[in-house]
């Protein structure tokens, strides 16, 4: 990975969720390999409400089958992580969230709402926690 592409990520901060944008999946995850942090990654076109985009991620990302709504899925990138022990960070990336009258523009805020609170959690700990996301 370039210098070049390492300046980007580094210039996001360490406790973000902002649109994916110019960066490259692949770039995205190599870097999470080279920080030696956990890369997570769910692939939603295919969910078209909140209980499919919900349960989309927590399979994605290896969670319990109890995390199938937005308090539980809060749980799981908070509590259930920490009490696994000591983490280095996290690049997630929740790519083509969907965008339709079943998950609209304000189910998409709200979600991301969990990641951005999340984020805050992870950066009270100082364990960086960034996530990428784009709409269908």
């Amino acid at each position: 990975m370039s210098e070049e592409k390492m300046d980007v990520l580094a210039a996001t901060g360490t406790n973000v969720v902002q649109s994916i944008r110019a960066f490259h999946i692949p770039d995205l995850q190599a870097e999470a390999i080279k920080l030696g942090q956990h890369f997570l990654y769910a692939y939603c076109l295919e969910a078209e409400t909140r209980l499919q985009v919900i349960s989309k991620i927590a399979i994605s990302f290896g969670f319990p089958k109890s995390a199938r709504n937005l308090d539980a899925l809060s749980d799981c990138l908070t509590d259930l992580i920490d009490r696994a022990g000591p983490q280095e960070g996290f690049v997630i990336v929740l790519e083509q969230l969907p965008s339709n009258p079943k998950f609209d523009k304000e189910a998409r805020e709200t979600l991301l709402d969990v990641f951005r609170d999340a984020a805050e959690f992870w950066a009270e700990k100082k364990v960086p926690f960034r996530v990428f996301y784009s709409f269908e």
